[in-house]
């Protein structure tokens, strides 16, 4: 039995999961970690057996867990990893901070960092996907993150580092983020202001917000993000080829495509993670069979499935 009486942080074991992602459904975590701070994060790493897988998560915006839950650890980053500090035009983020609360504070200091005020959940998982909108992403303003290695020891990362691209950065698995350093443009904080709420309006408008979703589901196969400008095109965009496949409004079990953004999957209310995983799958097989376009998740699916009865 590993000795885990050192560690500052609370452990908890079969931990259930649904409670925190935003789509509500999934099993529970084998192990369930919280670290304090940087510190208490690498002692647990050196730890924990190597051979134990690890998943970082932040506020579970982005996640189908699975409804058999998670083997290994669950680190959950939280208050300690939740600071926003100025530094001339870089900002330096806990990856704990919301997206939304990052773009905030940055306009208050005159730094345009707007892009990130639409896009749920926290840095630590924008910096992993490379989230981005409005034709800007996070690779655009990366500056360096911090990183605790699976062996538990502190490095600072570089953009090469990482490889970002659409949707996606080659972070090595088991290594957790703890902080990222932006970079950003000067501008009128009244202004900055006013475009967030702008964003904000067209989003309400014509995506589900009151609803339980992870937010986009699928990639564009396009390969970029909208840009919210008049000559955006639709074409080759996930909404767009799904609502071309007749799948707008599909139902499985209480998982459906939102009939508002066909690219949203909703929980309707009792939705296992099964019936949103299954319908995502549905959707998937519908638009390859009547347009052979290959649709990829952008919504992370982990864990296991649930047992067989």
């Amino acid at each position: 039995m590993t000795d885990f009486s050192h560690i500052r942080g609370k452990i908890t074991y079969d931990r259930p999961l649904a409670d925190l992602t935003w789509l509500r459904v999934g099993g529970p975590a084998q192990m369930f970690y919280q670290p304090l701070d940087e510190d208490d994060l690498q002692s647990f790493l050196k730890t924990l057996p190597l051979d134990t897988v690890v998943f970082p998560m932040g506020v579970g915006s982005n996640v189908i867990v699975r409804d058999g839950g998670i083997s290994g650890a669950v680190i959950r980053m939280g208050r300690g990893f939740n600071h926003i500090e100025i530094e001339g035009d870089h900002v330096r983020c806990g990856v704990a901070a919301l997206d939304a609360h990052v773009a905030r504070k940055a306009a208050d200091a005159g730094l345009d960092l707007t892009f990130l005020r639409t896009i749920p959940g926290a840095i630590g998982g924008a910096v992993r996907m490379n989230a981005g909108c409005y034709g800007s992403y996070v690779a655009d303003h990366f500056v360096e993150a911090t990183v605790i290695t699976r062996a538990g020891e502190k490095r600072q990362i570089n953009a090469d580092e990482l490889e970002f691209a659409y949707r996606q950065s080659s972070l090595p698995d088991g290594w957790v983020l703890t902080q990222a350093v932006l970079k950003a443009e000067r501008g009128d904080p009244v202004a900055l202001h006013a475009k967030m709420d702008a964003q904000l309006k067209k989003r309400d408008e014509t995506q589900p917000t009151k609803d339980r979703t992870a937010g986009s589901t699928f990639r564009n196969p396009a390969g970029f993000s909208s840009t919210g400008q008049a000559d955006d095109t639709h074409e080759l965009k996930a909404w767009k080829v799904i609502d071309d496949a007749g799948m707008r409004g599909a139902t499985l079990g209480g998982a459906q495509m939102s009939t508002k953004h066909p690219n949203f999957l909703i929980n309707t209310g009792g939705a296992t993670a099964a019936d949103l995983e299954g319908l995502g799958e549905m959707v998937r097989k519908k638009v390859f069979q009547t347009q052979a376009i290959e649709l990829h998740w952008e919504v992370l699916r982990v864990g296991e499935p649930a047992p067989k009865k």
